[in-house]
């Protein structure tokens, strides 16, 4: 059913979601995008899962934005820039309101939007060799989309270190941050997810659902109107020179004209 990720469960109903582009370090693709958006769909309405691990193949995380999807964009007019950023911005909110505990397992580095993959998880756990950063700044570009879900785990405050400035960052500030829960030797990874997947199993779904629906409806709003402001900010960003000379520079591997 699905080419760029993989879904799997064991008999307890624990699914394993894995982005499977290995080869491409788990970068958002279109047809990624898409699919997890129905992954998110699936997952939610099955009774019998009781948790979501999401995860991915190989040594990465996810590379953030599919650069190639990333190119399509500039080449594309601004009514298909909408679309595709509504795809993306769907997609985070898919995972976001999944009415199933989203528990993240980091075992390589997360950039751009695998940030925003890490954020939307209730929780997420990393090994402690592996590297942040929103990166999108270095491109001319804005983390829009994934904002909202970014700023909802750091805080403001927090978030203004790493948000701008697209410097990397190691696991243990990751943790300093609020992005991880903990971090943990690789060998460790599985334990330690099992860890916050197991008390799931003695509560009542139902009520996990509901509780987590309430955190969100406490917690900073993110709404249509949210999720609107970010695809405008993501589109008018692809819109500028600075996003053509970044997008180009990187492609052409070569500095962009403003870094000196």
């Amino acid at each position: 059913m699905f080419e760029t990720i993989s879904i799997s469960a064991d008999e307890r109903g624990v699914a394993t979601l894995t982005l499977d582009r290995a080869d491409k370090h788990n970068a958002l693709s279109g047809q990624m995008i898409t699919e997890l958006t129905q992954a998110a769909s699936q997952l939610g309405q099955d009774g019998a899962v009781r948790a979501v691990v999401l995860t991915a193949a190989g040594k990465t995380f996810c590379a953030g934005g599919d650069l190639g999807w990333m190119q399509d964009q500039m080449a594309a007019d601004k009514a298909t820039r909408f679309v595709e950023a509504r795809k993306l911005a769907e997609m985070l909110q898919a995972l976001n309101t999944m009415p199933k505990p989203l528990i993240g397992a980091l075992q390589g580095n997360a950039f751009g939007g695998g940030v925003g993959m890490a954020a939307v998880c209730d929780v997420a756990i990393g090994v402690d060799s592996l590297k942040m950063g929103l990166t999108e700044t270095r491109l001319g570009l804005i983390p829009a989309t994934i904002g909202p879900y970014v700023i909802a785990r750091m805080g403001e405050a927090r978030a203004r270190r790493v948000f701008m400035s697209a410097r990397l960052f190691d696991a243990h500030e990751a943790v300093d941050l609020g992005l991880l829960a903990k971090v943990v030797p690789p060998e460790q990874l599985a334990t330690a997810i099992e860890d916050e997947v197991r008390p799931y199993l003695s509560c009542a779904p139902g009520a996990v659902a509901s509780a987590k629906a309430l955190v969100q409806t406490l917690g900073p709003r993110i709404d249509g109107a949210t999720i609107d402001q970010t695809i405008n900010e993501l589109v008018e960003r692809w819109e500028t020179e600075e996003a053509r000379e970044g997008i180009a520079a990187f492609f052409e591997k070569r500095k962009p004209a403003w870094n000196k």
